[in-house]
């Protein structure tokens, strides 16, 4: 299957179309906003739609486009809305023209209380404690709060030549500024993890009945990108990295038969019922001419409903987790993504 020659079927017909990235935010009056990495990588859009689904048709308006030169002026990416200290903020990833892989994340903040429609200021890069974060290849900043205290979760290169993704942690002192030394809290350590690259990047936070739930993606952009998963209980020690436990397997990855390839890079919210929402990123097709990373004529933004289903063995209690999930629409299809050998991460 390729971009000309591929087959719709009723898992995965797109949310929103030619959107990667996916971030949505629900605000404390109920209002959804939907932003995302555009094909151009030029610039950050912004939706808002009372209802989850009316994302889907709200219109979209550029906040901020990027430099004709020097940083800030290629590869815009990934950018996530949060609403931290009574304002709008907005982080992003992004390049230098002359140096296209020198990524890093920035921040912008509105100036008013209508993140539509007030102006938007450029605050430069996300302030470090120490001397070597953000010294490379650095971008997909999420922002969570846990027991009073604020946290950023980012994705990171080392290395030299064909370099390693890992994921960050650290403490913010502000929307802006870190307040601890990063901590290194995952690296790519299995083959899924692996594939053309070593990556983990993209993380996405969800809360659970006392438990912090972390997302991320993993290899190179294409059939391989799946998405992996680390948990925390709330009252653990966040920055401790062994406190936090790895999935040895993907928890979504392809699957050819309902014609989902590379899904990854999603981020999580309430719909109006109050079920927990996965927002990702996916092609309907497993051929791509090129990089993967260019090939965005149909990279497609999907909904589905996320909950953890755990079926009790005779013999071993909690033996494997399935992640059930519903597609987001009238009427919703049961789809079964399997991850063995997961006990009692969602309980």
């Amino acid at each position: 299957m390729n971009k000309n020659n591929y087959i719709e079927t009723e898992y995965n017909k797109p949310f929103i179309r030619q959107r990667a990235d996916p971030y949505v935010y629900r605000h404390s009056d109920g209002s959804y906003y939907f932003t995302a990495s555009v094909p151009e990588y030029d610039r950050i859009v912004l939706r808002r739609s009372n209802t989850l689904n009316g994302l889907r048709e709200s219109d979209e308006v550029t906040i901020w486009k990027k430099h004709d030169k020097g940083i800030m002026s290629v590869h815009i990416w990934a950018p996530e809305i949060h609403y931290l200290d009574n304002k709008w903020f907005i982080y992003y990833a992004g390049g230098d023209i002359d140096d296209i892989w020198a990524i890093r994340p920035y921040v912008l903040v509105c100036e008013g209380q209508n993140p539509l429609n007030d102006p938007w200021k450029e605050l430069g890069m996300v302030k470090a404690t120490d001397a070597f974060s953000f010294n490379d290849f650095s971008l997909d900043m999420t922002v969570f709060e846990n027991k009073g205290k604020r946290y950023c979760v980012w994705a990171e290169k080392v290395n030299i030549g064909k370099k390693i993704s890992n994921l960050y942690i650290a403490e913010m002192k502000s929307p802006t500024e870190l307040a601890t030394a990063q901590v290194l809290l995952s690296s790519p350590d299995y083959e899924w993890e692996r594939v053309g690259f070593w990556v983990n990047e993209g993380p996405a936070v969800i809360k659970h009945n006392g438990k912090i739930f972390l997302t991320y993606s993993a290899s190179e952009t294409g059939e391989c990108y799946c998405m992996g998963m680390l948990s925390i209980g709330e009252n653990e020690e966040i920055l401790n990295p062994r406190a936090w436990k790895k999935e040895c397997n993907p928890v979504l990855k392809t699957d050819v038969d309902k014609q989902i390839y590379g899904p990854g890079h999603n981020s999580f919210v309430k719909d109006e019922t109050g079920n927990d929402v996965m927002i990702y990123h996916a092609r309907q097709y497993d051929e791509i001419i090129g990089d993967p990373l260019y090939d965005h004529n149909l990279f497609l933004t999907m909904a589905i409903t996320f909950n953890m289903i755990f079926r009790k063995n005779k013999e071993e209690s909690l033996k494997q987790a399935n992640i059930k999930t519903d597609r987001l629409s009238e009427k919703s299809k049961r789809l079964n993504f399997h991850t063995e050998n997961t006990s009692k991460i969602w309980k």
